[in-house]
């Protein structure tokens, strides 16, 4: 009766097909090649792993402690034949598979636009891609349509057999953006875009989500995504733009702060150029964009001036919204020194504090440098700033062991 107990779970089988194996059947040009991909590879791997396994079985049994009819043989030790199937069989799977990658790596590379939006059927030229900006946010996802000038939150739509284009991006940590019916999974990070080409090919209902762990949230940071006909993708175009809600930097700082469970948000009008401002981590008003201190970089630097700008300008959402501890104060370059220097230093950082007041009172007054206002050309600061900058530079507390002591 023991023996018969397995038996028992059998009716449990019969649910199996009720399970949706999305992977495997997938709605999507992209995913479907990739499901491809990944029954080759198991197949081509099963030519050596279900030969090892029949093996094992019968050598269990052929060559029993009870089996007295079978042959032995304690001299044996060499087989040319038995070596050449051991060897050549694993290398020409690795040869297949190498090649299988080789193409898969290249053909469905996520930044290569897509050539085809089915198997025998290519992407027309007169056929433009759906643009679709993607912000992964603590715990939700905003998508935004520049083409159609509107976003939605935890909630995506395309139309079937138009090819998507995504430009994705994070506000925080590292998330990852995955819709297993259309294609796989790629990182979204803060500061960087990264981009993913895909198709819909078939209407329905598919779940989205993040496939790398990101915090408290995480397990309810999905969405939905509606693959809809031409008629009915207008239609939802056109129900998003009638809704009240406005993203512009105000509202995105808002809904950027944490929040777990969110419902679905439709915001009829996007404010321009906000996705890019989210890339350079510069959606606050008279915050300094990456691209303008790379191009500030590339032009030569500030010099000195530049070293008040380098605490003020971390790019952490504490930091840059005064919540860390040296978000919002003055920042100094530090190195070790003993506490005789740092005395010293102490004194000698005093008395260039009080020329420069003198100095200061003969001049325009300079305001601190957090980004705003700052040219984007080269900038070449006169002496006046350089003063000022060195009077930052060596500001610190009287015997501190760890002093300012660049002088540069």
């Amino acid at each position: 009766m023991r023996r018969l107990r397995p038996l028992l779970l059998l009716p449990l089988l019969a649910l199996l097909p009720g399970c949706e194996a999305v992977v495997l059947s997938p709605a999507g040009d992209i995913a479907a090649q990739q499901r491809d991909l990944l029954v080759w590879s198991v197949v081509l791997m099963l030519i050596i792993i279900v030969p090892v396994v029949a093996l094992i079985i019968f050598f269990a049994i052929q060559y029993r402690a009870s089996n007295d009819e079978a042959r032995y043989e304690p001299d044996w030790d060499h087989s040319t034949h038995l070596e050449l199937v051991i060897w050549a069989a694993p290398l020409l799977i690795i040869i297949c598979l190498g090649a299988i990658t080789w193409s898969g790596t290249h053909l469905l590379d996520p930044y290569r636009p897509l050539d085809r939006i089915a198997k025998g059927q290519s992407v027309s030229a007169e056929v433009e891609p759906l643009h679709v900006n993607v912000v992964a946010l603590d715990w939700k996802w905003l998508f935004i349509y520049p083409e159609y000038g509107i976003a939605t939150v935890n909630e995506l739509a395309a139309p079937v057999d138009r090819p998507i284009r995504f430009h994705i991006t994070s506000s925080g940590v590292m998330n990852s953006f995955y819709i297993p019916a259309l294609a796989g999974q790629i990182y979204a990070m803060p500061g960087m875009e990264t981009k993913l080409h895909a198709v819909i090919n078939r209407p329905g209902e598919y779940v989205g989500f993040s496939a790398n762990y990101s915090g408290d949230g995480f397990s309810n940071m999905r969405f939905a995504f509606h693959g809809l006909d031409d008629a009915g993708f207008d239609q939802w175009v056109q129900t998003v733009r009638t809704s009240a809600g406005n993203l512009n930097r105000e509202h995105y700082l808002e809904l950027e702060k944490p929040s777990e469970k969110v419902p679905v948000i439709h915001y009829g009008a996007v404010e321009a150029g906000l996705f890019d401002a989210v890339i350079n981590m510069c959606v606050e008003p008279g915050k300094m964009c990456m691209g303008e201190m790379m191009q500030i970089d590339r032009d030569g630097g500030l010099g000195l001036t530049a070293v008040n700008t380098t605490m003020p300008l971390l790019y952490d959402k504490n930091a840059r919204r005064g919540g860390a501890v040296f978000g919002s104060g003055e920042s100094y370059v530090l190195a070790i020194c003993t506490p005789t220097e740092a005395e010293a230093a102490a004194v000698d950082a005093d008395r260039r504090r009080q020329e420069q007041s003198l100095q200061m009172a003969q001049t325009t007054p300079l305001h601190r440098l957090t980004g705003a206002g700052l040219s984007l050309g080269r900038a070449t600061p006169d002496a006046t700033m350089s003063s000022f900058a060195l009077t930052q530079l060596t500001s610190a507390p009287s015997g501190a062991d760890v002093a300012s002591a660049s002088q540069s």
